[in-house]
């Protein structure tokens, strides 16, 4: 896994964008389509908002959502609504390719085998993400994999709900299995607070469920606060 430090969270958010914009070409020239997902943070919206500015072949990408809380349209806390103000918004991408996870539904257990199903419909069988971003707690968590909830041993389904409340609200996320078959991870970590467990994910730590995440095609950029010694 290779780290890269770079000098703040904005020089991190665009590095990250350009990134995506070059995978985003290549994945449409060799397949025809570029399916990425995306997790929820300050940088990943600014990222996403760089993203839109990048030269992207839109009508060829889908995203999806690595996770989603279980919250009303338009809360503020929805990773979707920050999808849509940060990338939608900007960006000529078709609505129709932002696939949102069903997390309104009345029957959640039955939505979360929807989205898996659309998966196999955009990504093939089993789908496969072409990238992957992924954000890493303090905690060590990531996308909602937290510590200590029956997700984190999940390998039956690709979409899965937590078992527990994080943070006052239960979630719906992808799971290891659909994680690790990512072409490309990109986990984006900014901040001091995230010094000793992104240590800990460079050392393959599988104790945090970050660590548990494949490490053979990922990628970190960080910000000198979060990796003060790689600066």
């Amino acid at each position: 896994m290779k780290l890269d430090a770079l000098a703040d969270a904005t020089a991190v958010a665009n590095a990250a964008a350009a990134l995506i914009a070059a995978d985003a070409r290549d994945a449409v020239a060799a397949r025809g389509r570029f399916v990425f997902a995306v997790s929820g943070g300050t940088t990943p919206w600014v990222m996403l908002r760089a993203l839109a500015n990048e030269d992207v072949p839109w009508p060829d990408v889908h995203v999806v959502q690595v996770d989603e809380r279980v919250a009303p349209a338009g809360d503020p806390q929805r990773n979707l609504t920050h999808l849509h103000e940060s990338l939608l918004e900007h960006a000529p991408l078709p609505p129709a390719q932002i696939h949102a996870m069903p997390v309104e539904a009345a029957d959640l257990v039955v939505a979360a085998a929807a989205y898996a199903r659309m998966l196999n419909t955009i990504a093939g069988t089993p789908p496969v993400l072409d990238l992957v971003h992924l954000g890493l707690g303090p905690d060590g968590h990531t996308a909602s994999l937290v510590p200590n909830d029956p997700v984190l041993d999940v390998t039956d389904t690709d979409v899965a709900l937590t078992g527990t409340m994080y943070q006052g609200r239960r979630r719906m996320t992808l799971t290891y299995p659909m994680l690790n078959r990512a072409r490309r991870v990109l986990w984006l970590v900014t901040g001091e607070e995230k010094v000793p467990m992104l240590a800990r994910l460079m050392r393959g730590d599988r104790s945090i469920p970050a660590g548990r995440v494949n490490t053979d095609r990922a990628m970190v950029l960080a910000d000198r606060a979060a990796a003060p010694s790689a600066a």
